[in-house]
């Protein structure tokens, strides 16, 4: 394992903030487990075993065994990969206490080029995890959603809080990424209230660290490789969306203090509050501050941006004294966050997961 990753996966195993002895001789379920937050979770709850008397059975939901068997080759005999698509029944036939949820379809052009298939993922997806929940009867389950849920929300707000949400073009098929995250979040307490699901929701910034691949189509990605590959960054638009962001070693601990911590049919914004920056600007920042003005920050906007699958212009920082108030705060900011990304992106170029 790249050396970065491993000091914030031994970071995580360590964390004063998780509640570790909850899951002492228990077992979790997480979907999307070869996704960059997935991965970790399972990773850290694997590296805390190695100290742990009464060890953590982890099941790896994965559709690619491939992927999946190189992505846990050096974990140990805890973690036990299953293959399976969420759209189809779960079929695990030992018990589960806790589910991490994090399948999802997260490529911003699949959400425009395949909309359909994005709704009926999650829904449908979800709603099989759900069942499966109701009828192992488990103790905690955490559905990873999204800032996006917000939508184009009011530019005069210094923070959004939980309850403040904006407006989603619901005819636009970009839309059915964000508008179906709403869907299910709604789904989730749904089954909360009537079924006795205790379901709780992370609404996740834009999340980035060592794990991101070297192709990653994200903007974060992006601005990374230039920076690696002493290239100009290219910017479609005129990067006037601002947004708080968080990396993934923070919002990995996040989602097990929510997970353990948090209140059923509650949602929780997870961030670093101090991140709070424009798409140029943070551009500006790798090419002028991270690269020392050895590269430089052009714009090439397209008059369809759209196809593209980029989200309508925001503004939206996300306000996080809910989870605080768990024992959780971020630490790693965006500087430092990019440092560690490339480093781990420079030393794992060409691998093929």
């Amino acid at each position: 394992m790249n050396h970065i990753l491993q000091e914030d996966i031994e970071y995580i195993a360590m964390s004063k903030s998780i509640e570790w002895k909850e899951l002492e001789n228990k077992s979790v379920l997480v979907t999307g487990a070869t996704g960059l937050i997935g991965s970790q979770i399972i990773m850290a709850l694997d590296e805390h075993n190695k100290s742990n008397k009464n060890p953590i059975t982890i099941y790896a939901y994965a559709r690619n065994e491939e992927k999946a068997r190189k992505k846990f080759e050096d974990c140990t005999t805890y973690v036990k990969i299953v293959i399976g698509d969420i759209c189809d029944d779960i079929k695990i036939d030992k018990p589960i206490d806790y589910i991490i949820h994090g399948a999802s379809i997260t490529g911003s052009k699949q959400f425009v080029d395949c909309p359909v298939e994005t709704i009926m993922t999650g829904i449908e997806g979800t709603k099989n995890i759900l069942e499966f929940a109701r009828e192992k009867q488990i103790k905690g389950m955490v559905y990873l959603s999204s800032l996006e849920v917000y939508g184009v929300t009011d530019f005069s707000l210094k923070s959004v809080k939980e309850d403040q949400y904006g407006y989603i073009e619901q005819l636009s098929p970009r839309s059915s990424y964000s508008e179906g995250k709403r869907m299910i979040e709604c789904m989730c307490v749904s089954y909360g209230s009537e079924y006795g699901v205790p379901v709780k929701i992370v609404r996740l910034s834009q999340t980035f660290g060592p794990g991101v691949s070297y192709e990653d189509g994200r903007v974060f990605a992006q601005f990374a490789r230039a920076a690696i590959e002493n290239k100009n960054i290219v910017l479609k638009t005129k990067g006037e969306t601002y947004r708080n962001y968080c990396y993934t070693r923070d919002a990995v601990i996040g989602i097990l203090c929510v997970l353990l911590k948090g209140e059923k049919r509650e949602a929780y914004n997870i961030a670093n509050e101090e991140t709070g920056i424009s798409i140029c600007d943070m551009a500006r920042l790798v090419a002028e501050d991270i690269k020392k003005r050895k590269i430089k920050v052009i714009f090439d906007i397209d008059d369809d941006i759209e196809k593209l699958g980029y989200a309508p212009t925001i503004k939206i920082a996300l306000n996080t004294k809910k989870v605080q108030k768990l024992g959780w705060k971020a630490e790693i900011g965006l500087k430092e966050a990019y440092n560690r990304m490339i480093e781990y992106m420079k030393d794992t170029k060409g691998e093929k997961y």
